[in-house]
């Protein structure tokens, strides 16, 4: 098939570049192309259920409104997050905000309380503001339940938020769940290990493998949205071995595949796993999340609501 040049166009849609890039061939923007396709297929594919993975900085990042859009308007069904996303969200929720990197040494960001996340500021004030108010929470589900697991303890929590820009908060109200295999190793994590020094409260990692097995054996089709590699990634692809692998997925990652991690493995390695089912749909772009994944859901937006 021959490749077609990239038209440009005063006033064209995102969805109308987006196709460019998909007949231009299979570097970069052929890449992102495919993965708008199967993003739109998944969503509008009644059978699926889309898991979708947060790993890096996404909700510091600006990411924030777009995953809490996607459970808003159920193009996703369930959410696998790190801790630190989940932090930086119910930080935002508590009244903190994340500022610009204004080029200050990181030395005297220390001497003012700030820290940094490459070109992303996050006051001390704010994170001692979530630490009192993840432990009045842990203080408030503790009193009715002394084990739970990580799903439903992030539930509860989502119940208690007030603040609809926030994706925990969205998902409770539209019991969308969210799991988090490495919650302990974030913020929020620490509050966690501090507060059961003196509470019996119990949170169990295993006892969300119960659930989370359920809604893949039940499931007709799974589909992925693979943002960031790591833990987040392998808990979303390692869930879905027990029933041959993923239908369909799509990654974004800037990690590349050379070191043999998995977070820049593509996506079609995952087949050799039985992890993606041979015959699924996969495309796999290396590139910034931040930047990719908004103009692949906005294309897709545009593409549904053409239909």
């Amino acid at each position: 098939m021959k490749v077609n040049q990239i038209n440009v166009a005063q006033d064209m849609k995102i969805s109308d570049l987006i196709s460019q890039f998909d007949k231009s061939g299979v570097l970069g923007a052929g890449r992102v192309g495919r993965a708008c396709n199967i993003l739109t297929d998944m969503i509008q594919d009644d059978e699926m259920k889309v898991f979708m993975s947060l790993g890096g900085p996404l909700i510091p990042g600006g990411m924030r409104n777009i995953v809490t859009q996607m459970i808003r308007e159920g193009h996703v069904d369930l959410i696998v997050s790190s801790g630190a996303n989940i932090t930086h969200d119910l930080l935002e929720a508590f009244g903190g905000a994340h500022y610009r990197h204004e080029g200050k040494d990181d030395e005297e960001l220390n001497e003012e309380g700030i820290g940094r996340i490459a070109d992303i500021n996050v006051g001390s004030d704010d994170f001692t503001v979530f630490e009192s108010e993840i432990i009045k929470i842990f203080d408030n589900i503790s009193s009715t339940k002394s084990h739970i697991s990580i799903q439903e303890m992030l539930y509860e929590i989502g119940l208690l938020i007030n603040d609809n820009s926030s994706f925990v908060a969205t998902a409770a109200e539209n019991k969308i769940p969210i799991f988090a295999p490495g919650l302990i190793d974030s913020m929020m994590g620490l509050q966690l290990w501090i507060f059961n020094q003196d509470h019996d409260f119990v949170v169990d990692a295993v006892a969300d493998m119960h659930y989370l097995s359920d809604i893949v054996f039940e499931a007709p089709k799974v589909g992925a949205i693979l943002l960031g590699g790591g833990l987040t990634k392998h808990y979303t692809l390692a869930s879905n071995v027990i029933k041959g692998g993923l239908d369909a997925a799509i990654q974004i990652t800037m990690d590349r595949p050379e070191a043999g991690s998995l977070g820049g493995a593509p996506l079609e390695e995952a087949k050799s796993w039985a992890k993606a089912r041979c015959g699924s749909s996969l495309a796999s772009v290396v590139g910034d999340v931040t930047v990719i994944f908004p103009l692949i859901y906005a294309a897709a937006l545009d593409k549904i609501s053409s239909d």
